[in-house]
């Protein structure tokens, strides 16, 4: 049986705060789904980035803070592997982050493609935080900077204080929302905030 090259080269970034507490081994422990997923024995192993200009995966204690910039090949099941990733860094974090994960289509030849022919390339937003309400701030930050910024072309910052209220609005609904669910015994509706991803297809992502 002949062997498939992967079809996605797949970028991950993103800087999660991380508790006091932790070490190398919680981090390790938390990001085995994604290590594991590249085939290494430890998280050392697979911590340096398809590309060398690229810092990989590393933490830097005296900043509490876990950086990723981080290209691997692999398929579309990464994304279970991402998100069982966030799960664990969920444990860990101190505080919300977003991590961006890109999916470029390793197959596709701008050249050689047809009029009809597009890349599939794709993009995953995920959140990891300590509460889901540290998720959902940097979510509704997230929100109100890529409003604010498209609306600025049209209108004057000042004049946008009703946009901001009415997202404020409408995640203040959610988390209570999600409270009332949990409160209830059931899992709120949709997908989770923890670890959740999403987001329309954009054709690259640059950092």
């Amino acid at each position: 049986m002949s062997h498939q090259p992967p079809p996605f080269e797949i970028h991950v970034h993103g800087d999660i705060r991380l508790r006091d507490d932790v070490d190398y081994a919680h981090i390790q422990e938390a990001l085995k789904p994604l290590w594991q997923y590249v085939g290494a024995r430890s998280l050392v192993d697979a911590a340096p980035s398809h590309y060398e200009d690229e810092p990989g995966i590393r933490f830097d204690p005296k900043e509490r803070l876990l950086q990723m910039c981080w290209t691997l090949e692999g398929d579309e099941d990464f994304r279970l592997a991402i998100e069982e990733a966030c799960m664990g860094l969920n444990d860990i974090a101190s505080a919300g982050a977003p991590i961006e994960v890109s999916f470029y289509d390793i197959e596709f030849d701008e050249e050689e493609a047809g009029p009809d022919q597009e890349a599939r390339d794709d993009f995953v937003m995920c959140f990891v935080g300590p509460t889901p309400a540290a998720i959902m701030q940097v979510q509704r930050d997230m929100l109100v900077q890529d409003v604010v910024h498209l609306m600025e072309r049209h209108f004057d910052a000042s004049e946008l204080g009703e946009v901001v209220g009415a997202i404020d609005r409408l995640f203040t609904n959610r988390f209570d929302a999600l409270v009332n669910s949990m409160q209830l015994g059931r899992p709120p509706r949709g997908s989770g905030p923890a670890g959740g991803h999403g987001g329309p297809r954009k054709p690259r992502h640059l950092h």
